[in-house]
């Protein structure tokens, strides 16, 4: 997947999350809990969400790497280019 597909991924499942806010217009730099006023449960429900997506395992001490838009992309995109084929 190249970066802008992994972006789309995260942001539609975002979408799916929190779908009353336009995931697309939030600040790759915030917090996504606070930007998308989503608790702590949704959170968990992205994770899951984009581990079903792309196929990435992302173990709990790794997930506040994904608390920002460009924190989740950049992780996403570094572990599926060391997944083999």
């Amino acid at each position: 997947m190249t970066r802008d597909q992994i972006r789309a991924a995260v942001i539609t499942e975002l979408s799916n999350i929190a779908p009353d806010v336009d995931a697309g217009s939030v600040d790759p730099n915030s917090d996504l809990r606070e930007s998308l006023d989503i608790d702590s449960m949704d959170f968990l429900n992205f994770i899951m969400a984009i581990h079903k997506r792309v196929g990435v395992n992302v173990p709990e001490k790794d997930y506040p790497q994904l608390v920002t838009l460009s924190g989740a992309v950049g992780y996403l995109e570094k572990h599926l280019s060391q997944m083999p084929g």
